[in-house]
This record gives structure tokens, sequence and C-alpha cells, in this order.
């Protein structure tokens, strides 16, 4: 099950006198990661690097910024992938040391940088969702109601008219069996439409 990260969570690692500030963050788009990269460049004008990777809703990354060609983006975006997380941005600032690492040294340093900050970080389950309508008869609005509440749904919207419209977000692995309980329970007097279409 796909993962994201509550909130940023910073590493230092020193390898041979180069410092590597990692950070991973929750980040939505490719808009937000080049602003946040962006804004690490202001804020350490002294470094060499600014390598990111982002994994965030089918948008992914992966930049050298001027490290050997796959040495750097690649790597990050790989602990990303291989920790099965969505919706993240990964950056490394580095200060070059004055020791060369080699093409296996920096992709072992940027992997653990971003390894590290990854082993502090809360996770958390992405839980997909689908958002559903139906119109009810009066008489089993209050079924309805009881139904979505019993089965974790958020009610987002009532609209009374000739029937009741009843809009609802629940996560999609339990949208199926809950339409069909309530198709059961309302004897099939449920007319349904998905807000997501």
């Amino acid at each position: 099950m796909p993962q994201t990260i509550a909130a940023p969570v910073h590493h230092d690692l020193v390898i041979k006198k180069s410092r590597f500030i990692a950070c991973v963050q929750p980040m939505a788009d490719r808009a937000g990661a080049q602003a946040v990269v962006s804004a690490l460049k202001a804020q350490h004008p002294g470094a060499n690097h600014v390598c990111w990777a982002l994994l965030a809703g089918g948008q992914s990354a992966a930049v050298d910024d001027g490290e050997p060609s796959g040495t750097a983006g690649r790597p990050m975006l790989d602990v990303l992938r291989h920790q099965d997380l969505e919706g993240v941005l990964a950056t490394v600032v580095r200060y070059f040391g004055g020791v060369k690492l080699g093409a296996g040294g920096l992709v072992r340093a940027y992997t653990d940088a971003v390894a590290q900050a990854l082993l502090q970080a809360e996770k958390v389950a992405i839980v997909r969702t689908r958002t559903l309508r139906c119109l009810v008869p009066y008489a089993l609005e209050g079924m309805v109601r009881r139904e979505l509440e019993a089965a974790g749904a958020t009610l987002a919207d009532v609209e009374h008219g000739d029937t009741v419209s009843l809009a609802f977000t629940l996560p999609e692995a339990a949208a199926a069996g809950l339409v069909s309980r309530l198709n059961d329970a309302g004897h099939g007097r449920l007319t349904w439409h998905r807000e997501d279409d």
C-alpha cells in the first residue's frame, strides 16, 4: 500500500569531508518541488549541488544538479520507490569537502542520506477514496445514514427535495460492499451517481 510522510524530516551526513544535508517532505506536485529546490539554492549559495527526487501524483523527477549523471537524483528516486512512497520530495544539498567520492561513493552517499532521513519520518498510509451520491426515499434516509456511519463514510452534502440526495466519501475498498448492502436494504429504491466520474 502506498504511503506518504506526515512532515518534513532532515538528516545531515558527512562523508570524506563532504556534507550532505538531506530532507524528505510531503509534496503534491512538480511545481511545489521546484519552488522548494529554488528556496534551498537561495539558502545555500555556497553549496556545490542541490539534488532532488520526486514521486507525486504520477509526476516523478530525478535531478543530479551537476553531479555525474545517475549518481544522485536516480539513487534518491530509487529509495522513494523502494519504500513505496507517494507525494514525497527528497532533496540533498551537498557541500564538497575536497575529496572525490567516485561514482559508487556518490550513489551510496545520496542513497544513505535519503534513507537515513526516511528512518526518522512518520509514514502515513494513503487511502484512496471514492465519492458517491445516492437518491433515497425519505422513509429510508435514517437507515442509509446509519449504514454510512457504520461504514466510516464521511457525509459531504445532503439535499432534501422530492427525495433525499446524500453525497459521501469513503475508502475505495469499502465502496462496493456498502453499495451492495444499501441496495439490499433499500430493495432497489436507491439511485446511484458517482461524484468523481
